[in-house]
């Protein structure tokens, strides 16, 4: 029987992305502290976070489980964006991204026989000139409340970027590509992919 594939998440946006690679799953809120830790580079604090949700969930579970965890930071010149606590706050984040190129860096964690395998994915994001006057339109949606970087590129928010260069389900939250190559080198192919090829291929 094949083991149980869990998504260490209860976000609405990563079951819908998990959910069309064409996967069967479970999902099991992973309750953790995300306070970044003094001097912690961006990467190394996504990365942390990452095996933190998928190890706290996969302690609970069968040793054969596979355990999915992701999270996604904005960055902006090495400065971790998170959700703003404030109209004030999100019209700070968003003028440092106005006219800029920022990062958004996304890691994802497998743990499957407390084996983890993991993996970090930057993505490029433009955005245009933002006014005053656009970010308190935007704020007053209640889109930017909840999300790192006070946007959405998925919803309203999407219409500030001008370009973006990498993965754009990594930005929403787990990129489509690398997450469906991370679980087929596990023996948890998608419904179309040929186990038998991506294995012998696989960098695992």
């Amino acid at each position: 029987m094949k083991p149980v594939l869990i998504l260490a998440s209860q976000s609405p946006r990563r079951k819908e992305l998990l959910s069309q690679l064409g996967y069967q799953f479970e999902t099991i809120s992973a309750d953790i502290d995300e306070s970044i830790i003094d001097n912690e580079l961006p990467r190394d604090y996504v990365l942390r976070l990452a095996i933190e949700k998928a190890s706290v969930v996969a302690q609970n579970q069968a040793t054969d489980s596979v355990v999915l965890g992701s999270d996604t930071s904005v960055i902006f010149e090495q400065h971790i964006l998170g959700k703003p606590e404030s109209l004030e706050d999100c019209c700070k984040q968003l003028l440092m991204l106005s006219n800029n190129t920022h990062q958004v860096l996304t890691a994802i964690a497998v743990i499957k026989n407390n084996n983890i395998y993991s993996e970090i994915i930057s993505t490029d994001v433009t955005f245009k000139a933002l006014s005053i006057e656009e970010i308190h339109r935007y704020w007053h949606t209640g889109e930017p409340q909840d999300k790192a970087g006070s946007y959405g590129i998925q919803g309203i928010g999407g219409q500030f970027v001008k370009q973006i260069k990498g993965s754009y389900s990594a930005v929403v939250g787990l990129p489509l590509y690398e997450t469906a190559k991370l679980l087929a080198e596990l023996d948890y192919p998608t419904p179309i992919q040929d186990p038998i090829t991506i294995i012998s291929n696989g960098d695992i």
